[in-house]
């Protein structure tokens, strides 16, 4: 499995940035109008939910899609996720299961 993500990063990386742009212009346009529908139909809501942590947290996504940087869909899936938390399989009430090397 791992050796499917190393030669699909490797052919990512041979693959001319003009050729990446041709086949992933539609997709990407369509993403963003669907995104952008989204925000609208939120923004013309009677409740304001300006303050919701969901909708911020939306906000960042798109503020880090316009940076130049490398690593955006890593960025954005952190601003998604719960910060790690090493008391996570008490606080989901999982304590009694444990991995073993047997297993």
């Amino acid at each position: 499995m791992l050796l499917v993500f190393m030669l699909e990063d490797l052919t990512m990386s041979l693959t001319p940035p003009e050729a990446v742009l041709d086949r992933e212009f539609l997709p990407i346009r369509a993403k963003l109008l669907e995104i952008a529908a989204s925000l609208d139909r939120i923004d013309r809501s009677e409740n304001a939910v300006a303050t919701d942590p969901r909708v911020i947290r939306i906000r960042q996504a798109v503020q880090t899609l316009l940076r130049p940087d490398g690593d955006r869909a890593e960025q954005i899936q952190l601003i998604f996720s719960r910060p790690y938390d090493e008391q996570w399989q008490e606080k989901f009430g999982m304590t009694n299961f444990r991995m073993t090397n047997d297993e």
